[in-house]
């Protein structure tokens, strides 16, 4: 079972080997994606209170329930950019939905319409923003006992051998909550020289209570390559005729149902959206509006 579990996700993720370079996410255990665009370490706070206030400050702020929203939105991004610990996000996480569920604000994803657009990842509490993308959610469902192991053999890649980031994803949703899923993470290898956009193209299916959409994985390639923009014409002609890889199906094939994944989004407004894989609800995700529905192409 884990070598063929092995052979699934190294096919999956590693196309890219046969155009010259390796798609192996980051091995770096970064949880803010703002460290790879060089942010810094704010010198003005380095603890939750510093960035929030007390309990006892924000009581007496006299904030009506929207500004403390607000409020709320301001201390994540900041404490995201400045490369606050875990704990400390995970606490304005949960102040971002407590606060946005006490003003009717940023919930009822499913239905509010502000879940279609496209999106960047800011923050992930995982260990690698390649695990943003629904196929590794589905991949740990079809090899729950193997997955992390074949997940560190990747991590284990140094940097600058290869670096992972940025992420987009781009949703679309119909009347009836189906849609479209498109997951965009760039993998750039050997300083840079060679990069390639890692894309999975989903479903979606449903919508799933008030603030979750089901999700099918259905395939996985490496687009835009730098290796085969070298060669030209002919470089387009192999990169627009390769299939993608089944991604979908695949997994279907080792377990039933595991291709179909929910997102749980407990905060998304105009600009800012919060989502959590719902069979591994603790893991975060933290994206920032790009744009709105309608203003791009899938």
């Amino acid at each position: 079972m884990i070598l063929l579990s092995a052979s699934v996700v190294f096919i999956a993720l590693n196309a890219p080997l046969l155009h010259g370079f390796s798609a192996f996410p980051s091995s770096s255990k970064r949880r803010s994606l703002a460290r790879l665009q060089s942010a810094q370490p704010s010198d003005s706070a380095d603890s939750y209170d510093e960035f929030f206030g007390s309990p006892d400050e924000v009581e007496t702020t006299g904030y009506d329930s929207r500004d403390f929203v607000d409020k709320a939105k301001m201390a994540l991004t900041e404490a995201v950019s400045a490369g606050l610990a875990e704990e400390d996000v995970r606490r304005l996480v949960g102040d971002l939905e407590t606060s946005g569920s006490q003003a009717s604000v940023g919930g009822e994803s499913t239905y509010s319409g502000l879940l279609a657009g496209e999106w960047e990842l800011i923050y992930t509490s995982e260990d690698d923003i390649t695990r943003s993308s629904p196929f590794f959610w589905a991949f740990r469902q079809a090899f729950p006992q193997e997955s992390d192991q074949i997940f560190s053999i990747t991590d284990s890649i140094p940097a600058p051998i290869k670096e992972v980031g940025p992420a987009y994803q781009t949703i679309t949703i119909e009347d009836d909550s189906s849609g479209t899923f498109v997951s965009r993470v760039k993998v750039a290898t050997l300083g840079g020289v060679a990069t390639s956009i890692m894309t999975t193209r989903a479903t979606v299916i449903a919508g799933d209570g008030r603030d979750g959409i089901k999700i099918r994985v259905d395939t996985t390639k490496p687009e835009e390559s730098t290796i085969l923009q070298k060669l030209g014409p002919l470089g387009d002609f192999i990169g627009s005729n390769s299939p993608p890889f089944p991604s979908g199906d695949s997994l279907e094939k080792v377990v039933k149902g595991s291709s179909e994944v929910v997102i749980r989004t407990t905060f998304c407004d105009e600009n800012l959206r919060v989502s959590r894989n719902d069979a591994r609800y603790n893991d975060i995700y933290v994206f920032k509006r790009k744009s709105f529905q309608g203003v791009f192409d899938v």
